[in-house]
């Protein structure tokens, strides 16, 4: 329940100067004295987030945690250091295509047996009924385009909601949600019709017939568009409902693809074989300039392990009928997670105990050939069907220009570009997604033994690039994620993005009697918003917090750039307070904790990255600003709720600030729902919300 004050004063632009961009790099190696000094400080997490223990002692020791953010992810650091690192520290490289083929891979048997210019074996080859059945329901790689005219509509389906269809094609079709499907109608390639229902048995209900279509209300609507091959944007991916239903449809399209391509590519060596010497004939033109297909993106070495997993099981008809997969024993090995290191025993939603399941090293790449009954593990990536890897992974193989070692010709035929789980990326470093975007569907640099009468026009004119279909996977709408999808999703059969409107916010999750002061700020463009907010806090909102009586105050910061231009700012004005972010060793979080529960620090600057990788419980709140909203709304009512958790203070002393603008739309909506955001953006006024606690 809420009351509504509106403030009539709007915000002023101020004439503050500003930190100079030199300082901001100045002050890493002062974090890292700060932090160091701290070592023997340290207090154990367990002992910090139980509900009876003693916030006071402290512990010997300042191992830095095993879940601590890699260094190499650090937003300044280049990728050419990262890759100085990996190959200094010994890192595995056995996924570079360069080591690959040198250190592992020189069996001619496992070469010969995925070799798809080598093999005829006539199981693999299929039937001539099975090809045309197979041009049916794929794209048609030598169509034309049409004359290019925009087009945009709106259709509702049942279960994904709004959806908005966009295509430069003349004859647009707008598809239609289908109620049943007819899996013979779906062209899938055998063995799938048989395994399909099987693997996603555990996601059916028990009271479905086996007549009955073997898809989910959502995997249907996924996959119908999948199978058209148009761009997809689904930002509703939740890691705890659909998660695991959204894998398992991308894993028998992705499947479904590589499987009739290469059983086509097959069936013409056949049809080569025995043709008569001498003959020319186009109609053989199969296959890209380098053999991966599709590019698979996902953020931790267990949704790797799962994907495999989901392709294992799709390809093994029953147990008699087990399938040939190499390597296996070391991928298991390298991507599985060891039983004996049991997690601490700490409180931590069920959202971060989904996401962090398993093994989470972001720092991975793996090639995947695969035949109909066989699978080869750690493929050369020229060798491959099915490339695997984090977007830190990706990094590294192709480098930065002027590198030496770098490579991307693997990319150049990226047929099916999956992105998985992008929200997480945007906690990582998503220079590393845009720089991984670029170098998609590029003209190789190298011929890789190709045989040029058997790749695609398509390809050859450099067009691949309009014929990639990209699946975009989130958890969120935000800005970053959509500019991906709007920039380089340049495919011809067109885009479908799901836009569903969000009528309620996390606010209403807030459990504490609060008042939340919204304050709107004006900013002249995008890119002007950043200095906009620094000043308007530094004038306006903090001399507000600076009296002795506004103590406890955390400042909740987004962007790291941010937090250590605040940081600069706080140390230039001498103000008594502590920081945490994601490069704060344990010791250095456990006395800023410690020290802003006692009061002896007024301020504490909390980064977002350090809140998604660590979730701990700040004690002592007793005033909040938020320096920006969140990226994730739920933590809006996540970092309020921790108010509950302060013992002494009365609730009418607590304040809630937010700072906004009308480029936070999404954000703002995302917190108190789409009414209440027009009506703000409309007002250009400063919005008093009251949460009474009655929404618990």
């Amino acid at each position: 329940m809420y009351n509504i004050i509106d403030r009539s004063e709007n915000s002023d632009k101020s004439s503050a100067e500003s930190d100079s961009e030199p300082e901001v790099e100045q002050t890493e190696s002062e974090e890292e004295e700060d932090e160091s000094e701290s070592e023997e400080a340290e207090e154990s997490e367990a002992e910090m987030d139980s509900e009876g223990s003693q916030e006071m002692g402290e512990a010997e020791g300042g191992e830095e945690d095993k879940n601590e953010v890699p260094e190499q992810e650090e937003t300044t650091d280049t990728a050419e250091q990262t890759l100085g690192q990996e190959q200094a520290d010994g890192a595995d490289t056995s996924c570079d295509p360069s080591h690959e083929v040198i250190e592992e891979f020189t069996d001619v048997k496992h070469e010969s047996e995925f070799s798809l210019e080598t093999n005829f074996m006539e199981e693999e080859s299929g039937d001539c009924d099975a090809d045309k059945r197979d041009s049916n329901s794929s794209r048609a790689f030598s169509e034309g385009y049409a004359e290019e005219s925009d087009c945009t509509r709106i259709r509702k389906w049942p279960r994904l909601g709004q959806l908005t269809f966009s295509s430069t094609l003349e004859k647009h079709k707008t598809l239609k949600a289908d109620k049943e499907v007819d899996v013979k109608q779906l062209y899938l390639h055998k063995p799938l019709e048989s395994t399909w229902p099987k693997v996603n048995k555990q996601f059916l209900s028990s009271m479905i017939k086996p007549s009955d279509p073997p898809f989910t209300p959502l995997q249907r609507e996924l996959f119908c568009i999948m199978n058209t091959y148009r761009d997809l944007f689904y930002p509703e991916r939740n890691v705890l409902t659909n998660g695991e239903e959204i894998r398992h449809a991308y894993c028998l399209h992705a499947l479904n693809h590589v499987l009739k391509a290469n059983a086509q590519v097959l069936s013409n060596n056949a049809k080569r074989r025995d043709q008569k010497p001498g003959t020319d004939n186009d109609d053989y033109r199969d296959q890209g300039l380098t053999r991966p297909k599709v590019l698979m993106i996902v953020p931790f070495r267990e949704c790797a392990l799962r994907i495999v997993h989901i392709l294992i099981s799709l390809l093994e008809v029953n147990e008699k009928r087990k399938i040939d997969v190499s390597n296996k024993k070391r991928f298991k090995g390298e991507f599985g997670s060891d039983p004996e290191e049991k997690p601490p025993n700490l409180k931590r939603p069920e959202d971060y105990e989904a996401v962090f399941a398993g093994n989470i090293d972001d720092h991975f790449r793996i090639g995947v050939a695969i035949l109909q009954r066989s699978m080869r593990l750690y493929a050369p990536f020229y060798s491959s069907d099915i490339i695997i890897a984090s977007p830190l992974g990706m990094r590294t193989v192709i480098g930065a220009e002027g590198e030496k070692k770098r490579d991307f010709d693997f990319l150049s035929s990226i047929e099916i570009l999956i992105i998985d789980q992008a929200d997480i990326y945007l906690m990582q470093n998503w220079e590393h997604v845009l720089h991984l975007m670029k170098h998609v569907n590029l003209l190789p640099l190298e011929p890789h033994g190709v045989d040029f009468s058997r790749v695609r026009m398509l390809n050859l004119n450099n067009w691949s690039k309009y014929y990639r279909q990209t699946l975009l996977f989130s958890a969120l709408q935000d800005p970053q994620i959509n500019s991906i999808f709007n920039r380089h999703c340049f495919n011809y059969m067109g885009q479908v993005a799901v836009r569903n409107v969000l009528l309620s916010g996390s606010i209403s999750h807030v459990v504490v009697q609060l008042p939340h002061v919204f304050r709107r700020l004006e900013a002249e463009s995008v890119t002007s918003v950043i200095e906009t907010r620094f000043q308007f806090f530094i004038n306006k909102v903090l001399p507000e917090y600076r009296d002795a009586i506004m103590s406890h105050t955390l400042i909740y910061v987004p962007s790291y750039f941010d937090y250590v231009r605040l940081r600069n700012f706080f140390k230039k004005e001498d103000l008594n307070f502590t920081h945490i972010c994601e490069y704060t060793k344990k010791a250095g979080v456990c006395r800023a904790r410690r020290f802003f529960l006692k009061g002896e620090k007024q301020f504490l600057l909390f980064t977002e990255r350090f809140h998604f990788y660590k979730r701990y419980m700040i004690k002592g709140i007793r005033n909040l600003i938020f320096y920006e909203l969140p990226t994730y709304s739920h933590f809006y009512s996540e970092i309020c709720n921790m108010m509950k958790a302060t013992e002494s203070g009365a609730d009418a002393t607590w304040t809630c600030t937010v700072l906004y603008s009308k480029y936070d739309a999404q954000k703002l909506a995302a917190v108190v729902g789409i009414d209440r955001t027009a009506q703000m953006l409309q007002s250009k006024k400063d919005v008093h919300l009251f949460v009474t606690g009655e929404n618990e």
